[in-house]
């Protein structure tokens, strides 16, 4: 991946600063997530790859850009962090986080959810296949279990 676009979020910020600190990737700050789609479209077509990084909450403003995605047979890679899910405490939270897996279903795009420490090496590597070499649009999505819930 040459670009880890990303909406600033403490479940994706390790990663973010891994990539940023990196010479041959490029963290580029988003104002909104639906910019990440198509950024991710435009680096295709120039035979880059870029990973779009976001919260459970910003997949809803994604679906019109996802169209673009699966109409144009885009390959992407999301990496979703989960809010409203094993032990959120702020009820704002909870009905996007309930409509992650359907929006994107809906949306054409695969998902692998990674619940545990064990599970993260074989779903990003599924991940990562199924986008880069088998042209899909895949989410990885890291659930509050595996991350941990936050205290707010």
């Amino acid at each position: 991946m040459s670009l880890f676009a990303y909406v600033p979020d403490a479940g994706n910020r390790a990663l973010v600063d891994l990539a940023d600190a990196h010479n041959d990737t490029r963290a580029v700050l988003l104002s909104s997530e639906q910019e990440g789609i198509a950024l991710a479209a435009g680096a295709d077509l120039v035979g880059a790859r870029a990973v779009v990084c976001m919260q459970s909450s910003g997949v809803g403003n994604c679906p019109n850009m996802l169209s673009l995605v699966r109409g144009g047979g885009f390959p992407m890679l999301l990496i979703v962090t989960m809010r409203g899910d094993y032990g959120e405490m702020n009820p704002w939270q909870y009905p996007m986080g309930q409509a992650v897996g359907p929006v994107l279903e809906a949306m054409g795009v695969l998902t692998y959810r990674v619940d545990a420490d064990a599970d993260l090496e074989p779903a990003a590597q599924a991940a990562v296949d199924a986008a880069w070499r088998g042209g899909q649009g895949v989410a990885l999505v890291l659930s509050q279990k595996f991350l941990g819930a936050k205290p707010f």
